[in-house]
């Protein structure tokens, strides 16, 4: 009997340790701009910046980060880099492959002089996307 107890106390902590690890991020976007290259491989400008509202979810459970717009990004997360601070950024970056299987970073930026305004940076090889995102809020967390 005591190792039946031994044994379920060990479960139910193996199991709630393991879930405290695995996370889902949600965001909402409310804005958006690209950069692009241009035909001689050179960076353009950013466009201006559009208003959007879309929804974001960073699993750690999956390795993966998707971008919920009217065709779904989905990203998968190879590595999870070294989270990198300055006076004025927290950065988390995540090394990704799209379903093409090229290889490029999304980053997670917190901009401390900025209110701590929250932005993704989708930093392909011909192309950056930026989101500025805040946290999802449930509608019965409002």
């Amino acid at each position: 009997m005591t190792k039946l107890k031994t044994i379920l106390i060990l479960l139910v902590l193996m199991l709630g340790l393991q879930q405290s690890y695995s996370q889902v991020y949600k965001f909402q976007t409310t804005g958006f701009s690209v950069l692009e290259k241009d035909s001689k491989g050179k960076w353009g400008k950013w466009s201006d910046l559009a208003n959007v509202n879309l929804i974001v979810t960073l699993d750690t459970n999956k390795n993966r980060i998707v971008v919920y717009s009217q065709e779904i990004q989905l990203y998968e997360i190879v590595n999870y880099e070294d989270k990198q601070e300055s006076d004025s950024d927290e950065i988390y970056p995540f090394t990704c492959t799209d379903v093409d299987g090229e290889k490029f970073t999304i980053s997670i930026i917190t901009r401390k002089n900025q209110s701590n305004r929250k932005q993704m940076y989708i930093n392909q090889k011909n192309t950056i996307i930026v989101y500025n995102i805040v946290n999802f809020i449930e509608k019965e967390d409002k």
